[in-house]
């Protein structure tokens, strides 16, 4: 009887053994283990990139990917030097303390490539102050820039890095966007790299919101984080639609109210820049504010339509024309003023030395007069 047991114990060593080799070296010889609960599982398939899942916008982020950067900034801020360094009692304990030592601040952003030969279209505050420049592409290679251009009062820039054979956003057709319309931000929010959200158009056309001077913003819920300016809107094409610009927000971070300067603005001030470096706007000199329903009332006007022109600038061309603190600014070029960020608006579309006709309410009579349009100052951005 023990040597039965003995050959028992002895088989069952040498089978655990061999299930043991079995099992580590050849798993695929044994029979499937059944599942402790029934699951239903999607097919396994080769993802070939070539037909996107039903609601996925993944072609859309594959063809504009690529073409979205991130750019670090860096700003030399001097120290102001303490009157004790002066001191000859304090120099003689401590010694000599060194001059011009310099703190460095860095920013991040986005940008979107334009051009295969390496021109950037980013926000102006992205780059503002900045002593040093670096781009950094979507396959981690990192480029000096240089800017082009900017244009405060819109809040764009150029920038260019020496490389060819870059990849390039497609434009899209502003046209052809509506409120709904499914939209993707691409950014590098919080510096945290790359990232893609998706949102609808909640709005077109917004301004009087005080970020810019020029202001036709396209309002979307698509996340839009500190780090995104610059960044590219895109529809579910893949299409450039706006540049992300600007958040509302309390408490830093995206409540879902963003918005982007349209990709028809952008492209005309980004060929503007490009061409000559700056970009040129009409200017008549006046300074004109909303005519609200008390002041429609005390200046007895029918409605509260147009710009009050509050202030003529001496010798500038509305000088010249005519134009008188109290007019107020009906039409310009026969389009009508509704108030006066629509009139800063149009007179910066017309050309400087055209002429156009104002029209104009004085008093109680329509006068129209004949302005040749100047060219508006720029603004400069001062380094502190």
């Amino acid at each position: 009887m023990q040597r039965l047991w003995l050959i028992f114990a002895q088989t069952v060593t040498v089978a655990l053994a061999i299930l043991f080799v079995v099992s580590t070296l050849k798993p695929e010889w044994l029979p499937p283990r059944q599942a402790v609960v029934a699951l239903q599982e999607a097919p396994a398939g080769s993802d070939d990139g070539k037909v996107a899942p039903t609601g996925s916008y993944r072609d859309a982020a594959r063809a504009a990917l690529p073409s979205v950067v991130h750019i670090y900034t860096t700003q030399q801020i001097k120290q102001q030097r303490h009157p004790l360094f002066d001191d000859p009692i304090f120099r003689h304990f401590f010694g000599e303390r060194p001059e011009g030592q310099a703190q460095r601040n860095s920013g991040l952003g986005s940008g979107v490539i334009v051009s295969p030969n390496g021109y950037i279209l980013t926000n102006f505050h992205v780059i503002d102050g900045a002593d040093d420049i670096q781009v950094s592409l979507n396959d981690s290679k990192t480029y000096k820039a240089r800017i082009v251009g900017s244009d405060p009062e819109s809040d764009l820039a150029i920038l260019q890095i020496k490389a060819d054979k870059l990849p390039v956003v497609t434009f899209g057709q502003m046209d052809s966007l509506r409120v709904g319309d499914v939209v993707l931000a691409i950014g590098n929010p919080f510096g945290v790299g790359q990232t893609v959200t998706m949102g609808i158009v909640s709005a077109l056309g917004r301004s009087h919101l005080g970020i810019n001077t020029f202001e036709n913003f396209i309002q979307t819920d698509a996340a839009i984080n500190p780090g995104n300016s610059g960044g590219a809107l895109i529809d579910v094409n893949g299409n450039l639609v706006g540049i992300n610009s600007a958040i509302y927000s309390r408490t830093g971070g995206s409540l879902g109210i963003g918005f982007a300067i349209p990709v028809s603005s952008a492209r005309s001030i980004m060929e503007q820049i490009i061409r000559t470096g700056a970009v040129t706007r009409g200017w008549i000199g006046v300074e004109a504010q909303e005519i609200t329903p008390e002041l429609a009332e005390s200046f007895g006007l029918p409605d509260n339509e147009g710009a009050l022109i509050a202030g003529v600038v001496r010798g500038s061309p509305a000088d010249s024309a005519g134009i008188r603190p109290g007019d107020v600014l009906l039409s310009v070029g026969g389009k009508a003023v509704k108030d006066p960020q629509v009139m800063l608006d149009l007179i910066a579309a017309l050309k400087p030395d055209d002429r156009s006709a104002f029209r104009l309410r004085r008093d109680k009579t329509i006068v129209e007069v004949q302005v040749k349009i100047g060219k508006r100052p720029a603004i400069r951005a001062e380094k502190e």
